[in-house]
Formats: structure tokens, C-alpha cells, sequence
């Protein structure tokens, strides 16, 4: 265990640099102690490592030293090979690359390992692909790229959730993908926001740069502002009573949004707290449960829902007396 910490510890300064002896343990999850004894053990087996004290100081490796990684163990060869859909990396023009990388990593191994690669690819693939999505590409795809990558300011057209379109100069930090779904991280005045890509109508480059801050760091960012942009989707409750028959559907329908309150011992009908995204979603998800749903709260939601229906049985009432020939 601790010779693969020491290989660890080696591989995370090799590849970010001088780190604190606390921002190592965190990594590691081991004590502060433990690092520096770590350090000691290194520096002892005759590792180029020195450590600098004060403000800015840190750990770090002599700048021409590099770990050479002679072994791999199997659960981190079958993590390597486990085959992917690879859309994502097709998107941006890298699927090929990937796919002769992985190539190249399988013929560097020893003939004792190529059957553990063999044996995971046809037990194990992760296909992070939505199971209907559009695989057009936009035609403003390429300039978006450039973007991110150059760090470009854009002009953009954008289609909000609501339906609203409005121009945008935004400074385009990263392209996210998501359950098949591309998403760009932002900042419009000064602030993060998250801008679906298939919303987008125009996107036109500038000549403008913009800077990005030093402690930028986009995992962080995504989860933050992913956290915040779900909070103000969800922020439409109501509580349905559902019949059985029909209470699977809703869950996989609304995964995660879903509360289990109480359950009816001589119906069976079951009553949830369902987190939605709008009081327009709600009335479509009744619409789509018919006879098997009934709202409980609010109660301007079942008016609501009772409303839109008669105005629908209208519409289909002056539909049918149209094309039989009476006035509607």
C-alpha cells in the first residue's frame, strides 16, 4: 500500500508541480506526517525531491527527473480498456486518436496482460449516450471550439428553457458533455452561467480575448454551478396520488426528483412529492397519467390541470364538427 501512495505522490508532482504537504495529504487522504515521512523515504531512495518552506514554498521534484512506470496492476489496466460509446471524444475530432492511443498502450503491455484487456472489453462497456439524441452537428460547432480554445469572445443568439431568445456576448470557458448532451460553461457579466449548446441559434467569433483567472478550475466550476442551475429547475413541488400500475414509470421518468410519502393498504395508489421544473411540466405529466393520477397539492394545480383539459376536449370538439362539415 504505501508503495503505491510513494508512486502516486511521485506521479502527482511530476505532472502538477510543486504542491503543500497539506494539499498532498488531502489528495492521499493521509495525515500530514505521513507525507513528509513519505517525503523522507523518497529522498533517502535517492528521488530528486526537496521541499521549500515560507510563503509559496512546497514539495516538489527536480524539473529533469520523470517516473518511468514499469507496472501496472490489473484493476487499473481493466479501468484503461473498458470500452466507451466515445461520442464525446468524437465530437470534438478525437475518437480516432483515442482509439490509436489505446492501441499503442495495448502493444507496449506484456503478453501476461493482453488477456485481462481481452476479458474486460467483452464483459464491461460504459455507453454514456442519452437513448434519443440528436447526432447533428451544429453549424456553428467548429467556431465554438475555437473559442474555448483560444479563449475568443462570442456573439451569440441564444433560446432560453422558457422559450425567450435574446443576443449574448459571452466569454466561452468549456464545453461540458452530459448524458450525450454538450453543454458550455460561460461568463456573461461577470458571472458563470450554463448554456446548452442546442439552444444556441447563431454563434459568431470576435476578435476580442478575454482572460481566464489563475485559480480557474473547471471541475470545480461545473459542480458548483451544475448544483445551481439543477436547484432552480426543481423548484416546482407538488404531492400526486399515482395508481400501481403506474408508479414505475413516474420514478424512472423523474429519477432522483421523487418522494415515497404513504401508500393507500386498500387501493394500493401511492402518494409522492415530485420535484418539477415547472408547473407546465407538472400538468403534462397529469395529462400523460390520465385516470391513474390525482393531484393532492396544490390545489391551483388541479384546477389548472382541470382548465387546460376542458379547453382540450373544446379544441377537439371544433376540430371533429369542422371536418364533419358544422360550424365549430
Amino acid at each position: 500500500m504505501r508503495a503505491d501512495r510513494l508512486l502516486a505522490l511521485m506521479l502527482m508532482l511530476q505532472t502538477r508541480g510543486k504542491q503543500t504537504a497539506q494539499q498532498l495529504a488531502a489528495e492521499l487522504q493521509v495525515s500530514r506526517r505521513t507525507i513528509l515521512r513519505d517525503i523522507d523515504a523518497l529522498s533517502l531512495a535517492g528521488v530528486p525531491i526537496y521541499s521549500e518552506g515560507g510563503h509559496g514554498g512546497g514539495i516538489a521534484l527536480d524539473e529533469q527527473y520523470r517516473t518511468t512506470l514499469t507496472g501496472l496492476h490489473t484493476p487499473e489496466i481493466q479501468a484503461l480498456f473498458v470500452p466507451s460509446s466515445g461520442t464525446a471524444l468524437r465530437d470534438i475530432g478525437l475518437n480516432n486518436a483515442a482509439q490509436q492511443l489505446l492501441l499503442k498502450l495495448l502493444a507496449a503491455l506484456p503478453a501476461s496482460h493482453r488477456l485481462t484487456v481481452n476479458h474486460i472489453r467483452q464483459r464491461l462497456m460504459i455507453d454514456s449516450s442519452w437513448w434519443w439524441h440528436d447526432d447533428q452537428t451544429p453549424p456553428f460547432w467548429d467556431d465554438l471550439q475555437q473559442a474555448v480554445y483560444e479563449d475568443r469572445m462570442i456573439e451569440t443568439t441564444y433560446e432560453r428553457f422558457e422559450g425567450d431568445v435574446a443576443k449574448r456576448t459571452l466569454e466561452p470557458f468549456s464545453l461540458v458533455n452530459k448524458s450525450s448532451l454538450w453543454y458550455l460553461l460561460a461568463r456573461h457579466n461577470g458571472e458563470f452561467r450554463i448554456y446548452r449548446v442546442s439552444r444556441f441559434h447563431e454563434v459568431h467569433l470576435l476578435d476580442q480575448s478575454f482572460s481566464r483567472p489563475p485559480d480557474f478550475d473547471l471541475s470545480a466550476h461545473w459542480q458548483a454551478h451544475l448544483k445551481e442551475f439543477m436547484e432552480s429547475f426543481t423548484h416546482y413541488a407538488c404531492v400526486v396520488r399515482i395508481h400501481p400500475a403506474q408508479l414505475t414509470f413516474v420514478k424512472n421518468l423523474l429519477a432522483g426528483r421523487w418522494q415515497y410519502l404513504e401508500q393507500d393498504p386498500s387501493t394500493g395508489w401511492v402518494t409522492v412529492r415530485l420535484m418539477m421544473d415547472s408547473p407546465l411540466m407538472a400538468k403534462m405529466l397529469l395529462f400523460g397519467l390520465g385516470p391513474f393520477g390525482e393531484v393532492i397539492a396544490p390545489p391551483d394545480l388541479a384546477k389548472a390541470t382541470l382548465d387546460d383539459a376542458q379547453v382540450l376536449v373544446n379544441h377537439l370538439r371544433g376540430l371533429e364538427n369542422r371536418e364533419g362539415g358544422s360550424p365549430p
